[in-house]
């Protein structure tokens, strides 16, 4: 199996999804045919070290993520 790599655009929407329109993780995670620790680690990711992409904002992420 090829390991998939994935745009920071796209990790970047993925991670808007749940913190900012309110779609589950786990539900994201099976829209995007992701595993769910995988766009945890995005969500941790998005929390410690923030960054912008031209045209987007930062998503808001507060409190636990479940």
């Amino acid at each position: 199996m090829v390991r998939r790599k994935f745009t920071r655009e796209f990790k970047f929407e993925a991670v808007k999804l749940v913190a900012e329109r309110g779609v589950t993780v786990a539900q994201a995670a099976r829209d995007l045919d992701l595993a769910e620790s995988v766009l945890r680690r995005w969500m941790r990711e998005a929390l410690t070290a923030p960054v912008t992409y031209s045209g987007f904002e930062q998503p808001h992420l507060t409190g636990p993520i479940l």
